[in-house]
Formats: structure tokens, sequence, C-alpha cells
């Protein structure tokens, strides 16, 4: 009994866990039931979306045809999500799950314009349902949250890379939909071509962006947009092509005439975009060997191609069958290989017709490059012509980029730099007297200065001739013409392709590194003045909004951040 009435030792006493080794000195005494003590969790035990939360930043890319999500810092995004028909569907219609739903696809897409459910909008935006853009998008970045990306949807910091020729109501229908729907507290606008040429490790560039709707030729400069130019030739086009050319092919194996004037659909537009995907390639340009060989390229070592390693040359097959299910009734096509070049040479060259049978808004691809290039200054056209990038997802089509390029180098050989064309620049290159004459006309200048006679010199005896005297040499300049001691002078003045890894790389590098974008808007300034209160970029100063200054929350950003913002190359209302 005096045993068990001492006192209890400080280590065997509950309250020990809780109120540590100082607890008895305290003359604390610990509960009578023994309970878990309470304790805060650290923040490494916390859920992942709320680290997240005040650190990462999302990157979203926007495309006529797709959404791309990721964290910032990352190589690739994490989610791809493309906008298709069966993703449009309410609460409650399962009509997907009924017989002979996917054979009645004529029936659903009788009254629109075909393919029209598989965009998310249209660069003609007479007619288009504003609402209905918000609402993909809405939920095409739900989903990527939640299943990809695995987090919940509280406010985050955003970056949109968008299209530099999108027009200012769908970008004002994009940023409406971040802010109100996802409270973003900023969203920073990032243009797909600068952020192209910055993936591609290049400050200049000519990006070529064979999209969806239009192909988009622009020129940075120094990270800098300075002109941009672009057709209609496109991947939609190439899917029509593609429907044309497998219609005829249907005709025929059916016995039947083709008939190019009938609007009826044979092929569903999603058996179309496959075989373009999958068997459209594009056939080289009639003088790409002899250009490759002339340039000096390394040859291979001449290889036994008999042996059954397969690692011979590879040899394109003769024929090709293409199963159509969504025809009536199904059948296999059968077609030369050869032929499934028709789309891709009607769609991006169209070389049957002379230069000047096209529209400015029709031009053909290797044509519009050339013509891009042409209108640039000398030494913004020597950058950007070592550095011409391919993106969008016309440029995966099979030989395509190759034979682009290898058109272009064929039109500089041909016409030069020289804008002026016609006959009469023809006849003056041809015909002798005329250039003679040209000749006789620039020997016969202005004369240099006679030299003086005796005692008409300096003082000192030496004649200096200020007219013609040599520059001195600026060891200075010399040392920036050649790049800085040990660097490698930039190449310039030759057509060159790069590869680029495609502007949502771009852009989540920009943000992990902190670059500042030229287009930040605030969520409050968003709601109070939304896109009439945008300025002109000249009107901004960008040093006054990176100034920070001490306030009394600790370090807040400078005065002139709140009043003036800018949507910067989308222009203002």
């Amino acid at each position: 009994m005096s045993a068990s009435a001492g006192p209890s030792l400080p280590h065997r006493a509950l309250s020990s866990i809780k109120a540590g080794s100082d607890s008895p000195s305290r003359g604390q005494t610990g509960p009578a039931s023994p309970h878990t003590p309470v304790r805060t969790l650290p923040s490494t035990f916390g859920s992942p979306s709320s680290i997240r939360a005040e650190d990462d930043v999302i990157v979203v890319e926007l495309g006529s045809r797709k959404l791309q999500v990721g964290f910032a810092g990352d190589a690739v995004p994490k989610a791809l999500v493309e906008f298709r028909p069966e993703h449009q569907r309410r609460l409650g219609d399962f009509r997907i799950w009924e017989t002979g739903y996917e054979d009645d696809w004529r029936k659903r897409a009788s009254g629109k314009d075909w393919g029209r459910d598989h965009e998310l909008w249209q660069l003609d935006i007479r007619g288009l349902d504003l609402n209905l853009v918000s609402d993909k998008i809405e939920r095409a970045l739900r989903e990527a949250f939640t299943k990809y990306l695995l987090i919940d949807s509280r406010p985050r910091r955003l970056v949109a890379v968008v299209p530099s020729g999108t027009p200012i109501p769908l970008l004002s229908t994009v940023l409406d939909t971040l802010f109100n729907r996802f409270q973003a507290p900023n969203i920073s606008l990032f243009s797909a071509s600068v952020a192209s040429a910055i993936a591609a490790g290049v400050r200049s560039a000519l990006i070529v962006d064979l999209g969806w709707q239009e192909t988009v030729v622009t020129s940075v400069y120094e990270y800098r947009e300075v002109q941009c130019s672009r057709s209609v030739r496109g991947g939609r086009l190439l899917i029509e092509q593609t429907h044309k050319f497998l219609k005829a092919a249907v005709a025929r194996s059916q016995g039947l005439t083709p008939n190019e004037d009938s609007s009826e659909d044979v092929v569903s537009f999603e058996e179309c975009e496959d075989v373009a995907c999958r068997a459209v390639w594009c056939k080289p340009a009639r003088n790409a060997s002899s250009s490759q060989e002339a340039e000096g390229l390394a040859q291979l070592p001449e290889q036994d191609e008999s042996g059954d390693d397969g690692r011979g040359v590879f040899d394109a097959p003769d024929h090709i069958t293409i199963p159509l299910r969504s025809t009536s009734p199904p059948l296999i096509l059968d077609t030369a290989y050869d032929q499934l070049t028709e789309p891709c040479e009607a769609t991006f060259f169209d070389s049957q017709y002379s230069s000047t049978s096209f529209d400015d808004n029709e031009l053909p691809v290797p044509l519009l490059v050339y013509q891009s290039l042409l209108q640039l200054p000398m030494d913004v056209r020597a950058l950007c012509m070592s550095r011409i990038i391919f993106t969008g997802g016309c440029s995966k089509v099979l030989g395509l980029r190759g034979r682009i390029f290898d058109e272009v180098a064929r039109l500089v050989e041909e016409r030069g730099w020289d804008p002026v064309r016609g006959k009469a620049i023809e006849q003056l290159k041809a015909n002798p007297k005329l250039q003679r004459r040209g000749t006789r006309q620039a020997t016969t200048g202005p004369t240099g200065v006679p030299q003086p006679a005796d005692g008409d010199g300096d003082q000192d005896g030496v004649w200096h001739d200020a007219a013609n005297a040599a520059p001195e040499a600026d060891p200075i300049e010399r040392q920036l013409r050649e790049g800085g001691d040990g660097a490698r002078p930039r190449v310039q003045g030759k057509l060159r392709a790069v590869e680029s890894l495609g502007p949502w790389s771009g852009a989540s590098m920009l943000s992990q590194l902190k670059v500042p974008a030229v287009a930040t808007i605030d969520h409050d300034l968003w709601l109070q003045q939304g896109a009439s209160g945008a300025s002109k970029p000249s009107e901004v100063d960008f040093k006054a909004q990176q100034r920070q200054s001490l306030g009394a929350g600790g370090l807040i950003r400078g005065a002139a951040a709140g009043t003036n913002w800018t949507l910067g190359v989308w222009g203002v209302l």
C-alpha cells in the first residue's frame, strides 16, 4: 500500500508525454484517462494540393482542337484534352450506348458544318456562341484538374498560351472563364509564337504554325513579333481533301463515276481524320536529292541490304488497304500508296497553278514563307531564315516539313531577294545592251578628291584625306561582332530549320524562371474594367510595375502596377 501511494516517476506519468520533462517541476498533473497528444501536423504531411496552391503555377495552352494543361517547370504537359462531340453530353444523356448510335453519324451531322463539333472556336466569330465556348473550356479544365493533375479547383495563378491572332471577344471569353469560374488571382498571357522560339533556345526565329484553321507565319526578332502573315491552308482543308480523295476512291471501288459536285458525306469526320493522321504523306521535292548532294552532306557507307537484320532502306508498298466502317456498306479500300500524297499536295502546295492565280489569303505554304522572309529587313531576315521552326498539328505529316523547306530553298535560288518581278525585269536580265548601259552609268559616278600640290597639306607634311580615309579598327565592335571570347559566331544568312519543344514547354520554362509577362491581368481589375480597361503597351511603365517597396504588409508592388495594364500583342478595344 505504501508503495502504491508514493509519487509516480516522471518517465511513467502520462502527463510527461504532453507536457515534457519539466511537467513535474510545474506541479501539473495529467488527465486521468490516457489520450493521444494533440499536435500540429507539419506541411509535409498535408495534402499535395494545399502545397501546390501557393507555389505552383498552372500553364494552359488553348487551341482550336485541344487544350494542354500542366505545372510550370515541367517539360511536357500532364493533360491533353481534345474537344469531341461526346464531351458535350449533358447529365442523363445515354444515347452513346444505344444500338446503332455509331452508324447514325449522318443524322447527327445534318444541318451543321462538317467537323464543327470537334472545334473549340472559329476565328470567324460571327454567329459563334461564346457561352458555349466558355462551357467547353470550363469542362475541359475541370477534367484536366481532377483526372490528370489530381488537384482541386482552389485559386491558383495561371499562365495562358494563346495565339497572337486570337480575336479580343474570344480572348475576353477565355479570361472571363478563368477569373469567374476558377478564381485565378492573376493571369499572364504569352504568345504561342514567342513561346515556341524560347522552347527552341533562340531569340529570333521564323515560326511556321501549320494549324487547324490556317497556317500562320510569324517573324520573331529578339523575343518580339515583327511580322505575321497567314493562309487558309491548314488542317481543316487537309481533312476536306482527304474526304474528297476517299469519296472518289469509294465510288471507283463500287463501279460508279465520282461526282465531285455532290455534298453528301460518304465517310465520317473521325475516320477521315484517322486516315489523314496515319496514312497521308507528302512526297519529296523534285530537286531535293540534287540540292542535298550539292551542299556536301555526309554520305552513309554502303551496307549489305540483303541481310535479314531489318536495317535496310525502307521500301514504300505499292498498295495499301484502308478499312472504312462508316461507309454504307462498310468496305476495305485498296488504293495505291502514291495516291495518298494527293490530299497533302492539293492542300499545301497546288503546284499545277502559277503563283499569280492565288489570293493573298490562300497562298501555298512555301510561297507564304518566302514572301514573309522577303518583306523583312535585311538584318532580321538573316537571323530568321537560319532559324525556321515548324509547329502545329499538321507539321507531323510525314515528309511535309522537308518538302516545304526544299520548296523555299528553290524559290530563294530562282528569285533571290529582289521584291521586283515581272517581264521588264526579265528583259533587263536577258538584254546585254541594257546591262552595259547600267554598268556604264555606275562607272561614271563621283570621282575622288584630287591630290593637292606640294605644300597644301598639313603642317606636319602629311596629307590627311578625311573623305577617303579608312576608319580605325574598333576592338570593342570587333569583339561584339565575333560574339565574345570563345563564343561561336551566330549562324545567319543561310536557310536552316531548328526543332522546338512547343509553345507549352516555352511558357512553362518562362514561368519557372519567374520571367514577367508583358500582359499580366489582375483578378480585381478585370472584374472592374473588363477588356475595355486595357491600355496600349506603350502607355504601361513595366519598370515601375516590377519595382518593390516596403509597405504595411511587407514587400508590395509599385503603385503604378494597379493603374495601367495591357493585353500586349492582342491589342485594345
